[in-house]
């Protein structure tokens, strides 16, 4: 047997902290920095790249559309349409009875409180993607006042909701918000 007074207390009761519970602990926290030093360039190097965070918003002066003209902008390399609507484009919109239409959606839901003359639309056909006219001068705006798309011949209301044609939703609201009476920041 071995002499007792060569047993450390320690190891007896399972108490203190011995060499093999040291090497243990920091061979566990050396693989854990390892692995935080492998994982963070393949994490990092998915996020976005500087232009592609450029074009996360666009800011838009509208104080030179004036009531019943529309302009096209450029947002994520797509269109845009800014719409001044006259007050009778907004009666136009707003007498639709929203239970017929394909993608039933209010005026109000389209537009900015305080702000119904305001409408704002990615210019993209919900069909296949073509761009619909009706936002440039003396384009055709289709029978329903708002945007036609020449390739398949989807009719889009004064609201750029869907009315006649193969597309299945409305001209989609992007978001945005007013930053100023002449300013819309898009994104």
């Amino acid at each position: 047997m071995a002499d007792e007074a060569s047993i450390d207390p320690a190891d007896v009761t399972g108490e203190g902290v011995r060499r093999r519970d040291f090497i243990n602990i920091a061979a566990v926290s050396f693989a854990g920095v390892g692995g935080l030093a492998v994982l963070y360039p393949l994490i990092s190097q998915m996020s976005p790249s500087a232009d592609v965070l450029a074009e996360s918003s666009t800011e838009i002066d509208i104080s030179a559309i004036q009531p019943g003209q529309a302009i096209k902008a450029v947002f994520r390399k797509q269109p845009v349409f800014v719409r001044n609507l006259t007050p009778v484009e907004i009666a136009e919109a707003e007498k639709v009875d929203t239970g017929s239409l394909r993608d039933p959606q209010t005026l109000d839901e389209r537009t900015k409180a305080g702000k119904k003359n305001w409408l704002i639309t990615m210019g993209v056909c919900t069909h296949l993607g073509c761009v619909p006219l009706g936002a440039g001068e003396g384009e055709v705006r289709g029978e329903f006042g708002g945007y036609f798309c020449p390739c398949h011949g989807s009719s889009y209301d004064t609201a750029a909701r869907i009315r006649k044609g193969p597309a299945p939703k409305n001209l989609e609201v992007p978001s945005y918000e007013f930053t100023s009476d002449t300013v819309v920041k898009i994104g």
